[in-house]
């Protein structure tokens, strides 16, 4: 069984409010994802959880450690954290915590606890960096609740203004869900940005932007057959996100239908945008943890931090 060690508590109340947890490591990633995680509770008015699993963790000892004693890199890789958050968000409220026990086991209790879980990731593309994505990946395939993956400069890139501009939404009406919708309309009316949604599949693709209930339309196809599937592609998408409009009427809305495949489409889609939002069918009926093609996609190629939303 695991061990959990709080090691300070920035309020009395901080365990009664909704919390943000981040997953540390010591990597620069990690960090990344601590920034990012900041200022995400910031803007949500929740509070942080700075975390670090280990399975050789000793018994706190009550003082400070040395260098010498087995829990000294443990602790200095939370307390680091917490240092470099507030610099940014000196009124906060943090928690350090430390669990003996293996990560991958230890995340997942915590995301039970949490309103969503924040990761490093290192980085897609090699079998180098697969694997030492590994354990970021097996949480997300087992998840029950929001799971965000943030690669390193991508938080500073956001920071920075060359990332800012809108969330991205992938969506199909045929499988939409209220948790993806409700997630991805209050995190753009959180963040003040526009809202992409994003539907691909493969026939000619239209375009239309829409600010407020007036919109302008523009349309490519060839043949009436095209235009046929067009129209009625973007029928189906209008229909599942009028009512979540109505719910965020002051969230911009941009819907897109793109004649691409699911996979590359959100990851083209993903440009620009400071956050990318993708879902991931729960399968409690099957024993291996599942992610799915456009969401595995989106973690190993988007040049942006992604959201991985399960739902049933």
């Amino acid at each position: 069984m695991s061990a959990i060690f709080p090691l300070r508590f920035e309020t009395e109340a901080i365990a009664m409010e909704p919390v943000v947890t981040v997953g540390l490591d010591g990597s620069p990633e990690s960090l990344d994802a601590a920034r990012w995680a900041a200022e995400d509770a910031s803007r949500r008015r929740y509070a942080l959880r700075l975390m670090h699993a280990w399975v050789m963790l000793a018994e706190d000892e009550n003082h400070a450690p040395s260098e010498n004693e087995q829990n000294y890199w443990a602790e200095r890789i939370v307390h680091d954290a917490h240092a470099e958050v507030r610099k940014d968000h000196p009124d906060l409220p943090v928690i350090e915590e430390l669990v003996a026990g293996q990560p991958l086991a230890s995340l997942m209790r915590a995301l039970s606890e949490s309103e969503m879980l924040v990761l490093g990731s290192r980085g897609m593309g090699t079998v180098e960096a697969f694997l030492l994505g590994d354990v970021s990946l097996g949480v997300v395939a087992r998840a029950e609740r929001p799971v965000v993956l943030v690669r390193r400069g991508l938080h500073m890139a956001e920071r920075s203004g060359s990332g800012r501009g809108r969330v991205v939404l992938g969506l199909d009406p045929q499988d939409s869900t209220d948790a993806l919708l409700e997630f991805a309309f209050s995190d753009a009316a959180a963040r003040g940005v526009p809202l992409e949604v994003v539907n691909a599949y493969h026939g000619h693709g239209i375009h239309r932007h829409r600010n407020g209930r007036n919109g302008r339309h523009k349309r490519n196809g060839n043949g009436e057959a095209a235009q046929q599937l067009a129209k009625e592609m973007q029928r189906r998408l209008d229909e599942t996100v009028e009512p979540w409009r109505e719910k965020f009427p002051g969230v911009e809305m941009i819907d897109t239908v793109r004649q691409e495949s699911p996979t590359k489409a959100m990851v083209h889609a993903a440009e620009g945008a400071e956050l990318l939002i993708v879902g991931r069918r729960l399968h409690r009926a099957h024993r291996a943890a599942r992610i799915g093609n456009v969401a595995h996609a989106a973690l190993h190629h988007a040049p942006c931090p992604v959201a991985v939303i399960p739902y049933d």
